[in-house]
C-alpha cells in the first residue's frame, strides 16, 4: 500500500474520535488482507454492526452478518482474490484510495481467466471502523476478460446507468 496524502494525525470525525494515519493504514490493510483470504468474520468485523458494504455488482450488504455473506458469494464466483490500496487519503472520518482489485473468475464462460478492476474506495469510518463502504470501479475491461456476450456487459452496463440516475445527487444532472 502506497503512503497516504495527510499528515500523521488527521482530523477529528463528527462524534469527535480522530484517526490517525497509521491507524486508516491498519484498517486497509486489513481490508485488503482478510478480502484476499475470504476470511468472512475478520472481513465483516472491520464494519460497525449497522455497517453497510455497497458493491458495485450485487448492491447493499447491511450488517455484518450480510456482509459475511457478501463473502461467500464472492469466493463462489472467484479464486486467488487480490487487492491492493494505492494513494488513500484521509480526514479521520471519511478515506478515499484508488485500488486495483483481480480474482481468477469460476464463472464458466471466463474460462478461468483473471478479472483486473481499477477503482476507487470510498470509507465512512466512525470509532476505527467502517460505517460504509462504497466504491466507483471501471467494470469493463474484467466483463471482457471473463468473455461475457457484448449483449450481457450492454445489461450490465444500463442496470449501473440506472442506478446512478436513481441516486439524490443525480438529480441536478438529469433535470430537463
Amino acid at each position: 500500500m502506497d503512503q497516504v496524502d495527510a499528515t500523521s494525525e488527521v482530523g477529528a470525525s463528527k462524534d469527535g474520535e480522530s484517526s490517525t494515519t497509521s491507524d486508516v493504514l491498519q484498517l486497509l490493510r486489513a481490508f485488503c488482507d482478510t478480502s484476499e483470504r475470504g476470511d468472512r468474520d475478520a472481513f465483516s468485523g472491520l464494519f460497525t454492526e449497522d455497517g453497510v458494504y455497497h458493491d458495485v455488482f450485487y448492491g447493499a450488504f447491511v450488517g455484518r452478518a450480510r456482509i459475511a455473506e457478501f463473502m461467500d458469494i464472492c469466493y463462489r464466483a472467484g479464486a486467488d482474490y487480490r487487492w491492493d490500496m494505492h494513494e488513500p487519503v484521509t480526514d479521520g472520518s471519511k478515506v478515499y484510495a484508488r485500488y486495483l482489485f483481480s480474482y481468477r473468475s469460476l464463472m464458466p464462460e471466463a474460462n478461468g481467466a483473471r478479472a483486473v478492476f481499477e477503482g476507487v474506495s470510498i470509507l465512512k469510518l466512525r470509532d476505527g471502523q467502517i460505517t460504509e463502504y462504497r466504491e466507483v470501479a471501471d467494470t469493463t475491461p474484467a466483463l471482457v476478460a471473463m468473455n461475457f456476450a457484448p449483449e450481457r456487459i450492454a445489461r450490465i452496463a444500463a442496470k449501473n446507468g440506472h442506478a446512478l440516475r436513481a441516486r439524490p445527487e443525480a438529480r441536478r444532472h438529469i433535470a430537463t
